[in-house]
Order: C-alpha cells, then structure tokens, then sequence
C-alpha cells in the first residue's frame, strides 16, 4: 500500500506540474486545446490571470514532491497530506465554481492518493 500512496502522490505532483506548465507557460496554445468551451478571444486577456493559477498549481506540485524528500516518516505523512488535502479542496471548489470535471481531473485523484496514504500508515 505504501508504493501505491507513493505512486498516487506523485501522479498528482506531476498532473499540477503539467496544470504549472499550460496555465503559465502555454495558456494560447494548450489552453485552447484544454478548454474548449472557454471563448477564444479571451485567452490572450487572461494570460496574467491563467499564470497566477498556474503558479498556486506549482505550488501544490511543490509541495507534494517537498514530501518526497523528508526523511523523517511521520513528518513526510503529514506534508503529503496536507497538500493532498489542499488539492482535493482546490478540486471540489473547481468543481462547484466553474466545471464539475476538475472534481474528476484534480480532486478525485488527490481523493485516492490521500486514501492510500492513509490505509498505508493505518497498516504500519
């Protein structure tokens, strides 16, 4: 189980590293191709406002691969789940905000990591 919540965190750490990227870096040409239903038009004016939702992405990324490199087990634990915990947050007001498939994309993955953390420290 603990190799599962490992492989689950780091999924998550790699699909918000990816969200870093298209919101920062790629927000007219991935973006577009991501949200189909946003209007085209649109896209260059909130290049600014894409990137500063790219970046609290990378922050969640950060975090979740920081719990990688403590050394300490319990602290390590606490850390994953926190920002898991943060992601699933950020993915069910996603969800309730502006599309019901970031709950699916976001939330639902950190939902499982977080669940496999947890039975991983309940069996040790």
């Amino acid at each position: 189980m603990f190799i599962l919540a490992q492989i689950l965190t780091a999924l998550v750490a790699i699909e918000h590293l990816y969200i870093l990227w298209m919101e920062m870096f790629a927000w007219e040409t991935a973006g577009k191709k991501t949200f189909k239903n946003f209007p085209p038009e649109l896209f260059k004016p909130t290049k600014g406002l894409a990137a500063n939702q790219g970046l609290y992405n990378g922050f969640l990324a950060a975090g979740l691969i920081w719990s990688f490199l403590i050394s300490d087990a319990q602290w390590a634990e606490n850390v994953r789940i926190f920002f898991l915990t943060c992601v699933i947050v950020a993915g069910i007001f996603g969800a309730l905000t502006a599309s019901k498939k970031i709950f699916f994309v976001q939330a639902l993955p950190a939902i499982l990591a977080l669940i496999a953390v947890l039975l991983a420290s309940a069996i040790n």
